[in-house]
């Protein structure tokens, strides 16, 4: 370019000058200020959808997508990312945030809960079509399958104590020195668990009217006078539960016919296995007299 182009442009960049020198004078809030209204305006208009539908014709998003995966980028980013001191103390943090405890907490709780609700609904559906007798309500005492699913439960807590409880005493005898004779092993082993499983139910009978399992299940035990049974009387149930029980559980053939659903343990020891369900027990008001016999 010539002199007589820069002549010609002398104006031009004198004009530029002075408009720069006049926005370095101006405040930046006042920058800041108007940047913000330019903003603003161009938001209220239909630019922002006009950029949307835009990036959206022409898979912007996917187009970058895979230059970062294909350029390596996208992996180094987050190995970088991942490997950061202050995005592991980040994780941590979140991960053993009591928020985060406490919503695990309740997903499990809510989980078991409706697992436990299933199988107890499914279990006293079962209970009213096991059952010979006709009846015009919902009986407020325990059928089979109900009961069944509770002695399971708690048949396989009396085997994890047992299996606890012997080792232990086995690793107590190898220190020792193991019992002699054999025999002997096999009868202590054998009455060891009659007589784990006599304590615990015995136990929870006479202390709570319920078992574990007759818990989860919704189901009490009762004596005579509504109350749970006494030591005695629910050792007497426990012994009625061995005979019902060898003859291939035939002494609980009585709760399809009985009106209370009642099995040999209960004849014997004069008890009723009643559900703790309220709504079942307003809608069976005619069956709930207290046992007597």
């Amino acid at each position: 370019m010539g002199a007589a182009g820069r002549i010609a442009f002398f104006p031009a960049r004198v004009a530029a000058r002075a408009s720069r020198d006049q926005l370095a004078m101006v405040p930046d809030d006042v920058l800041v200020a108007e940047l913000v209204r330019l903003i603003d305006r161009a938001f209220a208009t239909s630019l922002p959808e006009d950029v949307v539908q835009s990036a959206t014709r022409h898979k912007v998003i996917e187009r970058v997508a895979r230059e970062l995966a294909s350029s390596g980028a996208l992996d180094r980013a987050l190995n970088d990312a991942l490997a950061s001191e202050q995005m592991r103390r980040a994780i941590r943090e979140v991960v053993e945030s009591p928020e985060m405890t406490a919503a695990l907490a309740r997903q499990t709780t809510g989980l078991a809960e409706e697992l436990v609700g299933n199988v107890r609904r499914r279990a006293s559906t079962l209970d009213e079509r096991l059952e010979r007798r006709r009846r015009t309500v919902r009986s407020p005492f325990a059928g089979v399958a109900t009961r069944a699913a509770a002695f399971a439960l708690d048949s396989a807590v009396v085997v994890l104590i047992y299996v606890s409880l012997s080792a232990m005493v086995a690793l107590i005898s190898s220190m020792v020195g193991t019992l002699r004779p054999a025999w002997l092993v096999g009868v202590l082993l054998g009455s060891g668990f009659g007589l784990v499983a006599g304590i615990y139910f015995v136990l929870f009978w006479s202390g709570a009217g319920q078992t574990p399992g007759m818990r989860l299940l919704r189901l009490r035990l009762r004596g005579p006078d509504g109350t749970p049974p006494s030591v005695g009387r629910a050792l007497l149930r426990a012994i009625g539960t061995v005979i019902a029980i060898v003859p291939f559980f035939a002494g609980y053939l009585p709760v399809l016919f009985d009106a209370r659903r009642r099995g040999v343990p209960d004849f014997l020891a004069r008890t009723d296995v009643v559900y703790e369900d309220p709504r079942r027990e307003l809608e069976s008001e005619a069956w709930a007299a207290p046992a007597t016999g």
